[in-house]
């Protein structure tokens, strides 16, 4: 003998609850992935790049940004993070490390918008081809430099992003998680990249980092 299918406090089996269900009652966020790709190359200060996008739309259409893109409803953040990096530079291949979930009010001027981050480290060092919503792709050179810290307080790092002429920067201090002992950036200060990648960016440099 099977149990009956359990009722609600409101006497509705799970079948008609779903049946009646509206999804638009709920506001809901879009899903983004980002991808923070490096890769070590000679010539590089400090031997490390990070491949970049200039975006070709709006919002902060020119500005540079991590590839990536919007999921669709039938593939998964991992999925939409292969997809949208190959669309948008041509670069294959690369074994995607899911990082963190981004999600700060506001983070998005288009609405309310989430996004999973990837880092990745290219070994062979792929030469980007921009398509899809992307203007350019290129690699930028990717430096540290530390500020002197005040008596009481931690000193702040700054990630210098340089490709030509173009400058970019995410000034951050770092933070050490209370479980897992991670190392995630509390970004103070950014130029010149798009949404809230200067965060993004610093925490997956500590990600490549942390031993």
């Amino acid at each position: 003998m099977t149990n009956p299918e359990p009722w609600d406090k409101n006497g509705l089996t799970e079948a008609e609850f779903l049946a009646q269900y509206t999804p638009k009652k709920y506001p809901q966020p879009s899903l983004t992935a980002d991808i923070c790709v490096f890769t070590r190359q000679a010539g590089a200060r400090g031997g490390l790049k990070l491949l970049l996008v200039r975006r070709g739309g709006h919002p902060f259409l020119g500005c540079w940004a991590t590839p990536g893109g919007f999921c669709n409803p039938n593939e998964t953040a991992d999925q939409c993070a292969e997809r949208e990096l190959a669309e948008e530079t041509g670069v294959t291949g690369l074994a995607l490390e899911p990082m963190y979930l981004y999600s700060t009010p506001g983070r998005d001027p288009r609405g309310w918008t989430a996004s999973y981050a990837f880092v990745a480290l290219d070994e062979k060092g792929s030469i980007p081809v921009a398509a899809d919503d992307a203007a350019d792709a290129a690699w930028f050179d990717v430096a540290a430099e530390d500020s002197p810290a005040a008596a009481d307080a931690p000193a702040d790092t700054t990630l210098v992003l340089t490709h030509g002429d173009t400058r970019l920067t995410s000034t951050f201090t770092i933070v050490e998680q209370p479980i897992t002992h991670r190392r995630r950036a509390h970004v103070t200060g950014a130029h010149g990249l798009a949404f809230d990648h200067a965060q993004i960016v610093a925490d997956a440099w500590l990600t490549l980092n942390r031993a």
